[in-house]
C-alpha cells in the first residue's frame, strides 16, 4: 500500500514538473519578444506612452488654439441655416406646436382668472412665435443662434480638455523635448537651454535613457496632427480643427536619466525591469524542469501507458466526433493555459503570484493528463481505417446527416415539416418581439390568424390522424382486425393509412392460407397413411397366411402373387412421393433437347391405346399436321402426358367423350385435355395439385394422388404453366410451354 501511494506521489510530482517546464518554455517562445528586449524603452508599452505624450503635446502646445481664437473660426453654412430653420418642421407646423404647448396653460390661467399668469404665458408664447417667424425671415437671425450653439460646443470641448491637463503634466515630467515648426520657426520646448550647443549637450546619449530625433529614417518629421480622439468632442470641433494649417516639426524628444520620483515613466521602467528579471528566472528554471522531466521519463516507468488498454473498449463506445471534439477542446484549453502565464502580471503581489502559480500548475497538469489519455486512446482507435469507417457511421454527425436524408426520403413530408418548423420559430420569435414592442401586435395578430392558426389546426388534425393509424396498427399487431382506416387526400399519412389497409387484407389472406395449409397438411397425413397402410396391411396379412401349416401350393402361389402385387404398389407410391418431393424442391435435373411435341403426344396415346380401346370413352384428338418443337426433357414431359391420360381413364364418366388438342402459337404451344368427371370435385380445384389429393375422395380407385402434383412440378420446371378449369362436371387442363421454331 505504501509503495502504491509512493508511486502516485512520484507521478504527481513528475506531472507538475512537466507542466511547469512546458509552461515556462512556451512562455519563452510566445512572450520572448516582450521580455527579452534590451530595456523598457524598446517595448511596445513605452511606444504607447510615447504616442500618448506626443498626442497630448500636440493638443496642449503644438496645435493649441485659445478658446477665443477657436470661436473666431466658427463658420455657418447655408445648409446649416436651412437645417436649423426646418429642424422642427415648416413655419405653420412650428407655430401650431407652440400654440399647442401653451393652450392648456392659458386655459388654466383664464379659468383661475389669474391675469398676471395669463399675460406671462401669452407673452412667452408670442415671443417664441415671433422668434420662429424671424427664423424664416432672416438668415442672420438664424446664424446668430447657430453661432451660439457652436460656442457652447467649444466651451464644452475646452472643459473636457482641461480634465486631461493634469495627466499631461505628470506625463510631461518624464520627457524633455525641443521642437521647431518647420514653416514658422517657432520653438516648443520644456528645457531652459538657450544655445544650440547647450541643447545638444542636454540631449547627448550619455545624459538620456531614450532619444528620438526628427526627422529620422524611420520616423520622418513629427506631424502636428491634432489627435483629439483622446478628448470627447463634437463634429463642430472637428470641422474647425480640420481647417487649421497642418504643422510639421523637427527636433528631439528624450527621456532624461534623472527622472522625478513621481514620474509615470520611472514607475514603468522599474516595473518592467522587475518583471523581466522574474520572467528570465521563471523561463530558465522551467526549461531546466522540462529537461529534468524528460530525463526522468526516459529512465523510469512512472507513466503507466499499458494501463490505458483497459479503457479502450469503453472509449470506443463514445461517438467518434464527440471524442475528437473533446480531444480538440481539452488540447486547446491546455495550450491556452500553458501559454497564458497571466500570473506574471501579478508578481508584485507575492501571495497572488504563488497562489496563481499553484492553481495554474495543478489545473494544467490535470488537463495534460486528460489530453494525453484522450490522445493515446484516440490514436489507438483510428489506426485501423476499417474501424474508423465503422465508428464514423455511428457518430452524431453521421447520424444527423442520415436523419436529414431520411427526413427527405419523401421530399414533400420533409419540406412540409421544415416549413412548419420555420413558421413555428418565426411566430415564436414574433411573440417575443410583441412582448418587447407591443405595437407590433398590429402585424403579428393578422399574420397569426391567416397563417399561424390554420397551420396549428393542420398540425392538430394530422396528429389526430397519426394517432388513429398508430392505434389501428397496434390492434392489427394484436390480431384484432378493425374497420378500414379512412384515406383522405394524398398526404403521406393518407398513403400510410392506405398501405395499412392493404396489409390488413394481406393478413386476412395469410390467415386463410394458413388455415388451408393446416387443413391440407392434415389431409396429406391422412391420405398418405391410408394409401401406404392399405398395401402394407395386405402384405402383412398374406405374409401371416403364408405361415399357416398345411397350406396348399396353389394358395401359397396365390398369396405370393398378391404380396408381390401389393409390394410393387407400395413401391410405386413411395417412388411417386419421392419424385413429387424432388420436383417440388426443384432439385431434379432436366435433360433438355429439341423434341417434337406432336410426336410425343402421339407416342403417349399409342402406349395407352389398349386401355383406351377397352374403355367406354371416345377420344377426340386435334393436332397440327406439322411438327411443333420445344426444348424440353422428353422423358419428363412424357410423364406429364402419361399422368394426365391415366387420370382421364380413371376419373372420366363412362360413355363420354375426351377432347385432346395441341395448338401452336408464336413462341408457345398450348395443349388442352378435357373430360367429364365421374366424381363431384367441388369448387376449390386448385387443391388437386396437392400431393395425395384425389378426385375419388372415397379412394376406391387405384392411384397415388400424386399425378397432377408431379405434372404441375414438371411443367413449372420447363418455365411453362399448367392450369385447371372446371365447368360443372367438365374438367379442363391447359398446358402452356415455350417453343422454339
Amino acid at each position: 500500500m505504501a509503495t502504491k501511494w509512493k508511486n502516485r506521489a512520484s507521478l504527481l510530482a513528475w506531472l507538475l514538473l512537466l507542466t511547469f517546464g512546458l509552461s515556462g518554455t512556451l512562455a519563452a517562445l510566445t512572450q520572448g519578444d516582450h521580455y527579452w528586449q534590451r530595456d523598457y524603452f524598446q517595448t511596445e508599452q513605452f511606444a504607447s506612452r510615447l504616442d500618448e505624450f506626443t498626442d497630448y503635446l500636440a493638443m496642449f502646445e503644438l496645435n493649441y488654439l485659445p478658446p477665443e481664437e477657436m470661436k473666431q473660426r466658427i463658420t455657418v453654412t447655408a445648409e446649416e441655416i436651412e437645417e436649423h430653420r426646418y429642424r422642427y418642421g415648416d413655419l405653420p407646423e412650428q407655430i401650431k406646436d407652440i400654440n399647442n404647448q401653451y393652450e392648456y396653460k392659458i386655459q388654466e390661467a383664464q379659468q383661475s382668472q389669474n391675469k398676471e399668469l395669463l399675460e406671462f404665458y401669452t407673452s412667452e408664447r408670442d415671443k417664441k412665435i415671433e422668434d420662429i417667424t424671424n427664423n424664416f425671415k432672416s438668415d442672420e437671425h438664424v446664424k446668430v443662434k447657430i453661432v451660439a450653439e457652436k460656442e457652447k460646443r467649444v466651451d464644452e470641448y475646452y472643459r473636457n480638455l482641461e480634465k486631461h491637463r493634469s495627466y499631461f503634466a505628470s506625463l510631461k515630467t518624464g520627457f524633455i523635448y525641443y521642437l521647431k515648426d518647420t514653416a514658422t520657426g517657432d520653438i516648443y520646448t520644456n528645457i531652459s537651454a538657450g544655445s544650440e550647443t547647450e541643447v545638444n549637450q542636454l540631449f547627448n546619449s550619455k545624459n538620456v535613457l531614450f532619444l528620438r530625433s526628427y526627422p529620422s529614417a524611420q520616423q520622418g518629421y513629427l506631424p502636428g496632427t491634432n489627435n483629439h480622439y483622446r478628448v470627447e468632442k463634437s463634429e463642430i470641433i472637428d470641422d474647425i480643427l480640420a481647417n487649421q494649417r497642418e504643422k510639421v516639426f523637427e527636433g528631439k524628444i528624450a527621456v532624461p536619466k534623472t527622472l522625478p520620483a513621481s514620474s509615470v515613466l520611472l514607475a514603468d521602467y522599474r516595473h518592467y525591469q522587475e518583471k523581466q528579471r522574474i520572467y528570465i528566472i521563471y523561463t530558465l528554471s522551467a526549461l531546466g524542469a522540462l529537461l529534468l522531466s524528460l530525463f526522468v521519463y526516459k529512465k523510469t516507468e512512472l507513466v503507466p501507458i499499458n494501463a490505458l488498454a483497459q479503457w479502450q473498449a469503453g472509449y470506443n463506445r463514445i461517438p467518434l466526433d464527440v471524442s475528437a471534439l473533446a480531444l480538440f477542446f481539452s488540447g486547446l484549453i491546455t495550450l491556452i493555459l500553458l501559454t497564458g502565464n497571466r500570473f506574471l502580471y501579478y508578481y508584485d503581489y507575492s501571495y497572488v503570484f504563488i497562489r496563481d502559480i499553484l492553481i495554474n500548475l495543478f489545473f494544467t497538469a490535470f488537463l495534460i493528463v486528460v489530453t494525453f489519455i484522450q490522445g493515446r486512446l484516440f490514436l489507438a482507435r483510428v489506426k485501423d481505417c476499417s474501424s474508423v469507417q465503422a465508428a464514423w457511421s455511428t457518430s452524431l454527425l453521421a447520424r444527423f446527416c442520415q436523419g436529414i436524408k431520411e427526413a427527405f426520403l419523401n421530399r414533400s413530408v420533409g419540406t412540409q415539416v421544415l416549413l412548419i418548423l420555420s413558421v413555428a420559430f418565426a411566430f415564436g420569435l414574433g411573440a417575443a418581439v410583441v412582448v418587447v414592442e407591443p405595437e407590433f401586435i398590429l402585424l403579428y395578430a393578422p399574420a397569426f390568424l391567416v397563417i399561424g392558426l390554420p397551420i396549428l389546426m393542420l398540425i392538430v388534425k394530422r396528429t389526430g390522424y397519426f394517432n388513429r393509424i398508430v392505434r389501428h396498427t397496434t390492434e392489427l399487431a394484436q390480431g384484432n382486425l378493425e374497420p378500414d382506416l379512412p384515406v383522405v387526400g394524398k398526404s403521406a399519412l393518407a398513403t400510410l393509412a392506405s398501405n395499412v389497409n392493404t396489409l390488413k387484407y394481406g393478413v386476412k389472406a395469410s390467415r386463410r392460407a394458413q388455415a388451408k395449409s393446416e387443413r391440407l397438411k392434415t389431409e396429406l397425413i391422412t391420405n398418405v397413411s391410408h394409401d401406404l397402410r392399405t398395401p402394407l396391411t395386405s402384405i402383412i396379412s398374406y405374409t401371416e397366411l403364408l405361415k399357416t401349416p398345411d397350406l396348399s401350393e396353389e394358395d401359397r402361389e396365390s398369396y405370393v402373387q398378391i404380396i408381390d402385387r401389393k409390394a410393387k404398389r407400395l413401391k410405386v407410391l413411395i417412388d411417386d412421393l419421392f419424385e413429387a418431393s424432388k420436383m417440388a424442391s426443384g432439385s431434379i435435373e432436366l435433360m433438355k433437347e429439341r423434341v417434337d411435341l406432336v410426336q410425343l403426344l402421339e407416342q403417349t396415346l399409342a402406349e395407352h391405346n389398349e386401355a383406351i380401346s377397352q374403355s367406354t370413352l371416345q377420344f377426340r384428338v386435334t393436332k397440327p399436321d406439322k411438327p411443333v418443337y420445344a426444348i424440353v426433357d422428353g422423358q419428363k414431359l412424357w410423364r406429364v402426358f402419361d399422368n394426365l391420360i391415366v387420370n382421364i381413364l380413371k376419373y372420366s364418366l363412362e360413355n363420354t367423350r375426351v377432347y385432346i388438342s395441341l395448338k401452336s402459337q408464336p413462341g408457345q404451344a398450348i395443349m388442352v385435355f378435357k373430360n367429364v368427371t365421374k366424381y363431384e370435385l367441388g369448387e376449390d380445384i386448385e387443391e388437386l395439385f396437392e400431393r395425395f389429393k384425389r378426385g375419388d375422395t372415397s379412394r376406391h380407385t387405384e392411384g397415388s394422388g400424386l399425378g397432377l402434383a408431379i405434372a404441375k412440378s414438371i411443367v413449372d420446371l420447363h418455365d411453362g404453366d399448367l392450369a385447371l378449369d372446371l365447368d360443372g362436371d367438365l374438367f379442363k387442363i391447359t398446358i402452356t410451354l415455350p417453343t422454339r421454331d
